[in-house]
């Protein structure tokens, strides 16, 4: 399912316009990446827990040319199913 076809199931399900389906979906998402990037985790009860963790800087090697390389330090947002959801899903 892409974005058009999640806003028009949004919009069918909920009966909004598209539009404002769209709109919706654009806030809750654009609220979604704020709350994770001032380090708040967003629950959803039964769908869902997104956080952030911070992954430190570290050592790798290139598989071309074995060379060791530095990777950068980075936050990597990461998303656990809740119980709900997991058991919908199987």
């Amino acid at each position: 399912m892409n974005k058009g076809e999640l806003v028009s199931s949004i919009a069918e399900k909920s009966g909004l316009t598209k539009d404002q389906a769209e709109s919706a979906l654009s806030a809750t998402l654009a609220s979604i990446e704020d709350a994770l990037k001032s380090d708040d985790s967003v629950s959803l009860v039964g769908f869902g827990t997104f956080s952030t963790n911070h992954r430190p800087a570290r050592e790798g090697r290139n598989p071309r040319t074995n060379e060791t390389i530095q990777i950068a330090a980075k936050n990597v947002v990461k998303f656990k199913p809740g119980k709900k959801l997991s058991e919908s899903v199987n």
